[in-house]
C-alpha cells in the first residue's frame, strides 16, 4: 500500500456537484489503498469547497477562478509529484485493487503512457458500451499488456505524469466533450502507447446533464478540430464529411461548424500532423 502512495495520486475534476463529489470521496477514501487525492474545483458556486474542507480535510483542494473544463485536470497533475496519476470525475471512482494493478502495469511496461479501465454504469453496474469497442480495438498490441488504443475515457484513465505534461495535457479550448482524443493522439505520436485493461474497473454514475445540446455542440466541434489540427488535408476533409454525416441534428451541427470555424486562425497556428506511424494506426481504425 505504501508503494502505491509513493507512486500514484488521484486527481478529481468537479463543478457544482457537491453531493456527487461527497459520494465519490467516500468511495475513494474507503479503498484499502489510499493514495493522495487532489480535487480541482472548476469555479463552483455551490458549497463544494466548504464540504471538502469540512468533511475531507485530508484531500487537497485547488479552486480555480473560472471554469476551464477538462484543462483543469492539468492543474492537478502539476500539483502532484507522483510518477502516475489516476483521474476521476465527481461522479466516478476506482474499484478496489484497480490502482495497484495500474501501478504494476506501468512499472512493467515503460512505454505505456495511459491505461483505460473498464467502466460500470449506475447502481446496476452495467458495462458501458464503449468497453466493447475498446476491447475489440484492431490496433497491433504485440508486447503490450492490453489492447492498443488511440483514445481513452478521461474519468477512467491512469496516466504517466511526465508524458502527459510533455504532450501539453488537455487543451483548454476543447472544454468538456471528446477532449481526450487530441491528447491520446499526441501521446502516441510522441512514441508512447495507450492500452485498455478490463481487469481495472471504474464505477461511473453519469449526470443526465451530460447529454444537453450544448455538450453535443462541443463534442462535434472538438471532433472537427482534432481532424484539422492533426490530419493531412485529405484525411481532414474526409473526417469532416464523416462527422457532418453522422450528426443527427442539423441545427446542432451548424452551430458546431460555426463555432469550429471561428477558431481557424488558432487551428492553423497549432496544426501539427501526426507522426507517420500514428497516422497509419489512425487510418486502420477508420477503415
Amino acid at each position: 500500500m505504501q508503494k502505491l502512495r509513493n507512486l500514484l495520486s488521484i486527481v478529481i475534476l468537479t463543478f457544482n456537484r457537491a453531493s456527487e463529489l461527497r459520494s465519490t470521496l467516500q468511495q475513494l477514501f474507503s479503498l484499502p489503498e489510499t493514495p493522495d487525492i487532489v480535487i480541482v474545483d472548476n469555479a463552483s458556486t455551490d458549497d463544494t469547497a466548504e464540504m471538502v474542507s469540512r468533511e475531507f480535510p485530508q484531500a487537497t483542494l485547488i479552486r480555480l477562478r473560472q471554469n476551464i473544463g477538462a484543462a483543469a485536470r492539468n492543474f492537478g497533475v502539476r500539483a502532484v509529484q507522483t510518477r502516475y496519476v489516476a483521474f476521476c470525475d465527481d461522479d466516478s471512482w476506482w474499484a478496489a485493487g484497480s490502482l495497484e494493478r495500474a501501478v504494476d502495469i506501468l512499472d512493467g511496461h515503460p512505454r505505456v503512457a495511459a491505461i483505460c479501465a473498464r467502466i460500470l454504469l449506475g447502481t446496476d453496474n452495467r458495462e458501458d458500451p464503449i468497453c466493447r469497442i475498446l476491447a475489440e480495438s484492431p490496433l497491433p498490441s504485440d508486447g503490450l499488456p492490453g489492447r492498443s488504443l488511440l483514445g481513452f475515457i478521461a474519468c477512467a484513465t491512469v496516466v504517466r505524469r511526465e508524458p502527459y505534461l510533455a504532450a501539453g495535457g488537455y487543451e483548454q479550448k476543447f472544454f468538456v466533450g471528446g477532449e481526450e482524443e487530441l491528447l491520446s493522439l499526441d501521446l502516441v505520436s510522441n512514441g508512447w502507447r495507450v492500452v485498455y485493461i478490463p481487469e481495472m474497473t471504474v464505477h461511473h454514475h453519469p449526470s443526465p446533464q451530460r447529454d444537453n445540446p450544448g455538450r453535443q455542440i462541443i463534442v462535434i466541434r472538438n471532433a472537427l478540430w482534432v481532424s484539422w489540427l492533426r490530419l493531412p488535408l485529405r484525411n481532414a476533409l474526409r473526417e469532416t464529411l464523416r462527422t457532418c454525416r453522422s450528426a443527427k441534428n442539423r441545427r446542432i451541427l451548424f452551430k458546431a461548424l460555426g463555432n469550429a470555424a471561428k477558431e481557424l486562425p488558432w487551428v492553423f497556428r497549432r496544426r501539427k500532423v501526426l507522426a507517420p506511424e500514428t497516422l497509419a494506426l489512425y487510418r486502420l481504425l477508420r477503415h
